[in-house]
């Protein structure tokens, strides 16, 4: 019980994660900053 309550909420916080990261990603304002997010997700480790 306690294993699938753990699994539970690593998934919602990867799935939060995930959408926050598409967010920051979708405000681009073109192309050019869109390919500099990327690299500073990248660069970064995914962590803003």
């Amino acid at each position: 019980m306690f294993a699938y309550v753990l699994e539970q909420l690593s998934n919602w916080f990867e799935s939060a994660e995930r959408n926050r990261r598409e967010a920051y990603l979708a405000s681009s304002a073109d192309i050019v900053d869109l390919e500099h997010r990327l690299r500073n997700l990248e660069a970064h480790g995914y962590s803003l």
